[in-house]
């Protein structure tokens, strides 16, 4: 798998490259992100990817010289180094249109309840108590999330969709799991555009005192029993099932969203990590759908 995947990541990465080149330094930032990449792919330390003996499947399609460790440890988080995993996000996620159906939900990525990594919270994972990060989207039919976030896992999901809708600008329905059964949240999903759809089985639900969001009111409607299965709100929110096969899809390949492992922690590796994987699973979709060829 990381053959078939790496030409073309690689290829975009040096075309990206090209337009955030940084005078006198002799590694220039697009090779810091490809030794970030090579080492994600495989599921190995940046170090790793700093031996020229790692290199050796990779053919001609690698830099020329690659850095030190300290060199990459130093600079792989400096502006310059963002600004092409930025532009690569961008790139992939433009190859494809969003649809007008977006999904919004997190992914548990626990750790060792022993570790010392101050960044990683205690909350709740898949049905149990767990320590470690949680990742964030906003899923709309694209091979790249809408948007993303990667938090400790003690913050709530609310606050974290709430970050995100910030950012969001787009169109559509917002179909979500009853935790972020909020005004404030309908509110700001509504600014960004979107109708947010949750369950809500409550049969007062909608008619309290405090404020209530006309966005949530509604989703309230359109989600009333008396009207069957068969209305569109709950035909609608039957769509929410594709979340997490998107989520299975990202982990069931070499390469792709698996645990973290014991050398990433702190929030800012985390969360470089996860956008390495994104950014490869992004690469898997356009493959298998054959839309490579709108890479070029």
């Amino acid at each position: 798998m990381e053959r078939e995947l790496w030409p073309t990541l690689y290829r975009l990465l040096r075309e990206v490259g090209r337009d955030f080149s940084q005078k006198y330094v002799q590694i220039q930032p697009w090779v810091l992100v490809a030794c970030s990449l090579w080492a994600i792919l495989h599921d190995r330390t940046a170090q790793w990817a700093c031996d020229e003996a790692s290199w050796q499947s990779a053919g001609r399609l690698r830099p020329w010289k690659l850095p030190s460790p300290s060199t990459l440890s130093r600079r792989a988080y400096e502006v310059a180094a963002g600004l092409i995993w930025r532009a690569l996000e961008q790139r992939l996620r433009d190859c494809q249109s969003p649809a007008l159906i977006a999904l919004l939900d997190g992914k548990p990525l626990p750790v060792g309840g022993c570790t010392k990594d101050p960044d990683a919270g205690y909350g709740r994972g898949a049905g149990m108590m767990a320590k470690g990060y949680k990742l964030h989207t906003v899923m709309a039919g694209r091979c790249l999330p809408e948007q993303w976030e990667v938090t400790s896992l003690g913050v709530g999901e609310t606050t974290a969709a709430g970050q995100m809708l910030a950012r969001a600008d787009a169109g559509g329905y917002l179909l979500a799991d009853g935790n972020y059964d909020s005004s404030e949240l309908f509110d700001q999903a509504a600014r960004a555009g979107y109708q947010m759809v949750v369950p809500i089985d409550h049969p007062n639900a909608g008619k309290g005192h405090h404020y209530q969001s006309p966005h949530r009111r509604r989703c309230v409607e359109m989600m009333k029993r008396d009207r069957g299965l068969s209305g569109f709100g709950r035909a609608l929110y039957r769509m929410r099932t594709a979340i997490e096969r998107s989520y299975g899809n990202a982990t069931s390949f070499a390469g792709g969203l698996l645990p973290l492992p014991a050398w990433v922690r702190r929030l800012r590796r985390v969360r470089f990590w996860v956008w390495g994987k994104l950014l490869i699973n992004a690469v898997r979709i356009l493959r298998n759908k054959g839309l490579t060829s709108s890479l070029r």
